[in-house]
């Protein structure tokens, strides 16, 4: 490998040879920050004559690491024939893995330096040092939402997924009666009735222009109070029926409750009620038990309505009665497939969490039973059981996943000082990509392998801080100084990726953020093209646009791999592909959190409109994640914001904005009119 100052300008030069021990390249898009860290590397190893095993380069994915390996190839004297080989277009991606193992092998210099990701890193670690706090033998349990970290492991993973391993252990903790109906009465609460919409069979007006309830056998009922009622006798096995038709002699009405076994009748009081002394009567006429339970009761004191319960109904069924019977899993949630997949993706969701933001489950459910809403108690009461058996069931089978694999090294180094002093004095150099993606545990990490002689060497920008939802936490990159004292940060400006009316539409967006660090991005580029804002009347007319304008680029040499289409979220891009493959064009696609350091010359950004899906569509509105990761609204809307500015910052030449006429997202009027251009039908 050779140095190549020649092709860095002032500010990556001066962070290639600067020896501050804690030094943050923070840099714009385009403004080659992985160039930077690669050269450093090179300085390093070339320059400094610092020995590979001494240097420890993490990134935060697969695709990363290997893109990383291959520049630095590229980069050596055997590059051009390495370079040949995997720009092959008929060489596939398992030729490609293979043929970079086989080189590093063949290359100490390669082999013996450490490029891995945080958690390929840690996984090592605890394959050579964590037999004494774990079972070394683990195998990594398969994360459906990770799959592309998964490659690192791909011959040790378990056979279960965590899906799996959460519904199984869901199934078990629902062998408990109370548990079971817990859970189906959060199900029909959040899920299928969570917005308490009007009931859709309205045969009769009965219900019109009235909320309905459902009750844990099902049946839809006027109220919350009522429903109790329901789910109270529905757990403690008592049959019911709920305002069956009954003649009295002359009198026709409704009972709110029968309940057979007892021959007793509940009448449920509320303000809404009327009536009530007319029907007390006609009961009496008729020789039938009537009692009365009252809404302001339980409103006022459910342990008291609960009690009254008891009273009235347990002591008049007749002896064979038993309150507890198995009751079937299956049975019980067989009509809530969906439902209950969506809770478990949910409980996941705050199990990483939990461990990202390294929280015991303890303390988790503290602050869940002292939010003052029942949805969120509630849910927590659920997922805490599930998350420890969760932990358990790991143990038991030797199984690690992507957040264990970081808590259990730092476990280590915590309780190993001989381990830890081990790392501290093989890596005198660290070197950390993308930094604004950090989360708590890996900077909890980094800061184990430091010591006061070690270097650390960050690039990242926080403008492009966008995975909050997976734990991030753009405080460490904003804060530098505040996590790793007396630290120098040397900010690259210039773009080289983008036009100059991309790169200031760009900058004009990101300055409403308020909590970010300042940057001056200048554009190398220049062009007079402006960014295209395009509003159809539907989705339609949107679709005709763009694929006219595909239709055009294709026409001036375009390829494939120089258009790429981003979006929120993938079923938004169904209509366009559909209309792709019939017009037969092809492009590349992808999220908008998935195409972070991709770039094309011309980009699409589809669905730029207000609400669920377009921007901004605030991720962290369950006020469940809060409880775990507290976030102010404003913070929330500033990484919609971030999220916004990655997107218009892959686009080389050419940007397109897509919205709808009426429903534009507001961040489309943060651009400034001299940097566009608008077609509106």
């Amino acid at each position: 490998m050779e140095t190549n100052f020649s092709k860095l300008n002032e500010k990556q030069l001066e962070a290639v040879k600067s020896e501050s021990k804690r030094l943050l390249v923070l840099a714009g898009a385009g403004s080659g920050k992985t160039k930077t860290l690669l050269e450093k590397l090179i300085y390093l190893m070339r320059e400094k004559r610092v020995q590979p095993t001494n240097i420890l380069v993490v990134t935060f994915t697969k695709n990363a690491t290997n893109e990383m390996i291959d520049r630095l190839v590229f980069a050596s004297k055997n590059g051009e024939e390495y370079k040949r080989f995997m720009n092959n277009p008929k060489v596939g991606e398992a030729e490609k893995n293979k043929y970079r193992e086989e080189f590093k092998r063949a290359n100490s210099w390669l082999s013996n330096l450490s490029i891995s990701t945080f958690h390929s890193f840690c996984h090592n670690v605890l394959r050579k040092y964590g037999v004494s706090e774990f079972d070394n033998k683990f195998r990594v349990i398969k994360d459906t939402k990770n799959s592309k970290e998964e490659a690192d492991f791909t011959y040790e993973n378990s056979q279960e997924t965590d899906f799996e391993i959460a519904h199984r252990i869901l199934i078990q903790l629902s062998k408990k009666r109370e548990y079971l109906l817990d859970l189906k009465r959060y199900i029909l609460d959040y899920f299928v009735d969570k917005n308490n919409r009007l009931l859709e069979n309205k045969e009769t007006s009965f219900y019109e222009n009235q909320k309905s309830y459902v009750s844990l056998n099902g049946t839809k009922v006027r109220s919350k109070s009522e429903r109790y009622i329901a789910d109270w006798l529905y757990r403690h096995n008592i049959d019911f029926s709920y305002e069956a038709p009954l003649n009295c002699q002359d009198f026709y009405f409704h009972p709110d409750f029968y309940i057979p076994q007892a021959d007793i009748y509940l009448e449920h009081i509320s303000d809404m009620s009327v009536g009530v002394k007319e029907k007390e009567k006609q009961y009496k006429k008729a020789n039938k038990t009537l009692f009365k339970t009252y809404e302001n009761i339980h409103a006022k004191d459910s342990v008291l309505f609960n009690e009254a319960l008891d009273a009235i109904v347990k002591n008049r069924l007749p002896a064979s009665y038993k309150s507890q019977t198995a009751l079937s899993f299956e049975e019980e949630l067989n009509s809530y497939h969906k439902e209950l997949k969506d809770f478990i993706i949910q409980a996941l969701r705050i199990i990483k969490m939990i461990k990202a933001e390294n929280l015991s489950t303890s303390k988790a459910l503290k602050k869940a039973l002292a939010d003052p809403h029942q949805r969120v108690r509630d849910f927590y009461r659920l997922v805490i059981p599930l998350m420890k058996k969760y932990q358990a069931y790991c143990v038991n089978k030797s199984y690690l996943d992507f957040e264990d694999m970081i808590v259990k090294t730092i476990d280590l180094f915590k309780h190993r000082a001989e381990i830890k002093e081990k790392f501290q004095q093989q890596y005198k150099y660290i070197l950390v990509d993308e930094f604004q993606d950090v989360n708590n545990l890996q900077v909890d990490l980094l800061k184990r392998l430091l010591t006061p002689e070690n270097q650390l060497f960050c690039v990242g920008d926080d403008w492009q801080s966008i995975y909050g939802f997976r734990g991030s936490n753009v405080n460490y990159i904003v804060n530098f100084g505040k996590y790793f004292p007396k630290a120098e940060v040397i900010k690259l400006n210039q773009n080289y990726r983008s036009t100059e009316h991309i790169v200031g539409a760009s900058n004009e967006v990101i300055k409403h953020n308020k909590f970010k660090v300042d940057k001056e991005i200048f554009a190398n580029k220049k062009s007079d093209t402006k960014v295209n804002i395009f509003a159809g009347n539907d989705q339609q007319e949107n679709i005709d646009f763009v694929v006219e304008e595909v239709k055009r680029l294709f026409q001036k040499g375009y390829q494939k791999e120089d258009i790429l289409f981003l979006y929120r979220r993938s079923k938004m891009y169904n209509d366009y592909y559909n209309r792709f493959m019939k017009e037969r064009l092809y492009v590349q696609y992808r999220t908008i959190h998935a195409a972070k350091g991709l770039e094309a010359k011309a980009v699409f950004i589809i669905g730029l409109t207000q609400g669920y899906g377009g921007f901004p569509d605030v991720w962290l509105e369950d006020r469940i994640f809060q409880v775990v990761k507290p976030t102010q609204h404003d913070l929330l809307m500033e990484e919609e914001r971030r999220l916004f500015y990655v997107a218009i910052t892959r686009a080389k030449d050419l940007l397109y904005l897509i919205t709808e006429k009426g429903n534009e997202s507001s961040f489309l009027s943060e651009i400034p009119e001299h940097f566009v251009i608008k077609s509106m039908n």
